[in-house]
């Protein structure tokens, strides 16, 4: 398993061609600029001296409640993320006879980032709320399969586009019942009888590594176990099942994922653990990026020296780009001079990078080409075409290709800048905003899906003294 994500090699690169300029309306794409107040993005007023504290992975505290939820006993997640996509996967849990409640400091007071799983008997004839988080919709079917009991999944408007009949099917073919009137989509039932046959089946997971991710979590408690072998296309976000490789081993659980695309869990307990949930790197890219667009320098404490999170990708692209990076006792640096590199890169391992490196390509001096990131139609919006289309109405040229975009930077102006309720599409707009005075982040409050008080603690990293005293997000 690897410890840490690579990015592929350049020469390797499918070649692609152009498809078409971006328009969000003709990849079905809805905004809400009329009932949503815009957030005027701040302009870097000089160089940049900030340390910026990013909360919690979303990631790994999804996969770690999951885990915890079905442990032999209970557990404690310090330094998880508090966002609306894990408050979505707690409240799943409690729904489904979990119980997750917020811890306590030393002092008596409560710690939101401190979370106390227990686990007990899972219920069903309950509902699961996913708002529009692709961990809750395709991590807990599995779950809700070994529940005693019917469990309806639901979600927000936008969710119940999003592909979900891998999972579903998979999940069929190991001997569970589920109702979806066949659209392979929210909204649809999954029929719990307290156990999974479990075995050997098939799964396409090129439209998203969460559709693995989600089977290998529970395995350990079906009757036999699972063998889940890919078939299909490039698998995407590759990290991604290797953090949940990861975070299995971590709970006792026996992982053979020595072969690619197949992977093979024992049946056995879960062992339960008390954790330290690392920082979100992904999170982190959008102001370690300013660095590159505003000159200066901007740090993120605590940055692992080995990580399966595809973020860890960050420091390397950023160099790239025309930034300097440095690891000194745990605080990544990142060092710019106002000027920005294109470039031509394969995102497939980190396609949740995308939308930050977009942004940067729309400032830099030279066209960019992103590939490996097909699968970002699926997200929370068609994010290719969202991104063409914003970065189109900023004056720059942004086209659609198979499985990417291509970026020509031209002469910016502010605009309203559209998220279609995608929370990277509004830290993007705000990257941009650091150099083009004008743009309106659209509905900015989506970050609370997974980095509640964004604005804040970009406001904090601009108005940082000499010390780097930002401490945004602490």
């Amino acid at each position: 398993m690897s410890t840490q994500p690579t990015l592929p090699d350049p020469t390797s690169e499918h070649a692609e061609t152009p498809a078409r300029a971006g328009s969000a309306q003709s990849a079905g794409l809805t905004t809400r600029t009329d009932d949503v107040r815009a957030w005027d993005a701040p302009v870097a007023a000089g160089p940049l001296d900030a340390s910026v504290v990013v909360p919690g992975s979303k990631s790994l505290t999804n996969r770690l409640l999951v885990l915890a939820a079905l442990a032999d006993g209970p557990s404690v997640l310090d330094g998880a993320l508090r966002s609306r996509d894990t408050d979505l996967m707690a409240q799943a849990l409690r729904a489904l006879g979990v119980d997750v409640r917020v811890g306590e400091r030393s002092d008596g007071t409560d710690d939101p980032a401190r979370l106390e799983i227990t686990p007990g008997p899972l219920r069903g004839d309950t509902e699961v709320d996913c708002g529009l988080a692709g961990t809750v919709m395709r991590f807990l079917p599995a779950v809700a399969a070994l529940a005693d009991g019917p469990v309806r999944f639901d979600g927000d408007e936008g969710a119940r586009v999003r592909p979900m009949r891998p999972v579903l099917d998979a999940l069929r073919g190991l001997g569970v019942r589920i109702d979806d009137g066949g659209r392979g989509t929210l909204p649809f039932t999954v029929h719990g009888h307290g156990a999974v046959r479990g075995g050997a089946v098939d799964v396409d997971a090129s439209g998203s590594s969460q559709f693995v991710s989600g089977l290998l979590l529970a395995a350990a408690r079906f009757d036999q176990g699972l063998r889940l072998r890919h078939v299909g296309p490039t698998l995407p976000s590759l990290p991604h099942i290797d953090m949940t490789v990861r975070v299995l081993r971590a709970a006792g659980v026996a992982v053979d994922d020595s072969r690619p695309g197949i992977w093979e869990v024992a049946p056995g307990r879960i062992e339960a653990r008390d954790l330290v949930v690392e920082p979100d790197l992904s999170n982190a890219a959008p102001f370690l990026a300013a660095a590159l667009v505003a000159g200066g320098t901007v740090r993120v404490p605590g940055w692992p020296t080995a990580t399966t999170q595809p973020g860890a990708l960050v420091p390397e692209i950023l160099e790239r780009m025309g930034g300097h990076a440095t690891l000194s006792d745990g605080v990544l640096a990142v060092t710019g001079d106002g000027t920005v590199r294109g470039i031509d890169l394969d995102l497939t391992p980190a396609g949740e990078l995308a939308p930050t490196i977009a942004a940067l390509a729309a400032l830099a001096d030279s066209p960019s080409r992103l590939r490996g990131i097909a699968h970002l139609r699926w997200h929370e919006t068609d994010r290719l075409a969202a991104l063409a289309s914003e970065l189109t109405r900023l004056g720059a040229r942004c086209e659609e290709t198979r499985d990417g975009l291509v970026i020509t930077p031209g002469a910016l102006h502010g605009t309203t800048f559209r998220t279609y309720h995608d929370h990277r599409m509004a830290t993007s707009g705000a990257l941009v905003g650091l150099r083009v005075p004008g743009v309106a982040v659209e509905n900015v409050g989506t970050t609370a899906k997974t980095l509640p008080g964004f604005t804040d603690m970009w406001t904090a990293m601009l108005g940082a003294g000499p010390q780097g005293a930002g401490g945004a997000g602490a």
